[in-house]
């Protein structure tokens, strides 16, 4: 009985998925294996952004509110790969290692700032990443690329708010091994690479300097007696958070097939950490089980809600009505996360 209580929220999302799904088979026209098809992209093109969160967590330096950093460092070694007129899967794997480096140092100085604000880490986070997705902003609108693809058309300088992806690396994880299962196209590159992460987040964790972060999260004062250090290793953590965000980026913006600038990233932590919520986060630590879980109820909502809010209300009222479902379970994971935490 404690366990199921444990898990009420994932148990009553669970549920309210599949009243929503029975729901949308019956009252849209929509075939059911094409939405399977949109949840399981959604899930990897979204996971690698809530994987993203996970270090951070279990170092005890809070949920990444700051994920626009890694973000905006994921665009910009998009960006410079476009610019290059690389193609493929090269195109691909080339922003993904430019992404990774930049997100290096833009992690490093992430850190630096947390380590400065200690016990304020998630709203200073939270301000931090505004910030910089409006400083970059300016840089989008002078950067020196030459690419005509992304530039305006009118004057010739500046960044497209929204840079299409279809000659260079547009979709190439979605369609990578994939095959059909029952008229449903299972995206076997994506659901791989996205595996592929786990397992190196999970096989890190049992490292030596993955179980010294882990030690950092439960008590600082038993790290340090022990002879480690938390400033380090606390930075370390950030830097490897920063760079799975830059990582993510890219494989959301493949998925996607469009490189969105300007204020896109302004918003994008938040169903990232809305799915970490939903998988069960007790505390500060953080599993793969969690995000896996948190992030198919997430999406399978988002995928699901959507036609049926067409089919029940005006079509003018869907994203309200979609906003209102997602917005109400994340309240509800949050209320009960609080009450949990209180109760222990």
């Amino acid at each position: 009985m404690s366990r199921i209580n444990a898990h009420l929220p994932q148990i009553a999302i669970a549920v309210f998925l599949l009243v929503i799904s029975g729901l949308t088979f019956f009252s849209t026209d929509i075939p059911i294996p094409d939405l399977v098809k949109t949840l399981l992209v959604r899930f990897f093109m979204n996971g690698v952004l809530v994987l993203s969160i996970v270090p951070m967590l279990n170092a005890g330096v809070g949920i990444n509110y700051g994920l626009p950093v890694g973000i905006l460092a994921g665009l910009l070694g998009m960006c410079i790969t476009v610019d290059l007129k690389v193609t493929g899967i090269f195109s691909f794997a080339l922003a993904i290692i430019i992404s990774a480096l930049i997100g290096i140092p833009a992690g490093y100085g992430y850190a630096w700032i947390l380590n400065r604000t200690k016990g304020q880490e998630e709203i200073t986070g939270l301000f931090l990443g505004f910030a910089a997705v409006f400083i970059m902003s300016f840089f989008w609108a002078v950067a020196p690329f030459r690419n005509t693809e992304m530039l305006w058309p009118i004057g010739g300088q500046g960044l497209r708010p929204t840079i299409g992806l279809q000659s260079t690396f547009g979709g190439v994880l979605n369609n990578l091994g994939a095959f059909e299962v029952k008229a449903v196209t299972i995206p076997t590159g994506g659901l791989l690479f996205f595996g592929l992460l786990c397992g190196l987040l999970t096989y890190f964790a049992r490292t030596r300097t993955g179980w010294a972060m882990s030690v950092v999260g439960e008590n600082e004062r038993f790290a340090t007696v022990s002879g480690v250090s938390v400033k380090r290793h606390r930075t370390l953590a950030v830097i490897f958070s920063t760079v799975l965000a830059a990582v993510g980026i890219c494989v959301y913006a493949q998925s996607y097939g469009f490189i969105q600038l300007y204020d896109a990233p302004l918003m994008m932590v938040f169903p990232a950490a809305s799915a970490i919520l939903l998988g069960g986060l007790t505390g500060k630590k953080a599993t793969i089980g969690q995000v896996m879980l948190g992030t198919m109820l997430f999406q399978g909502v988002y995928v699901f809600s959507s036609p049926l809010a067409n089919a029940l209300v005006m079509p003018e009222m869907s994203e309200i009505v979609r906003v209102i479902i997602t917005s109400g379970i994340i309240l509800y994971a949050l209320l009960f996360q609080g009450r949990r935490v209180t109760a222990t």
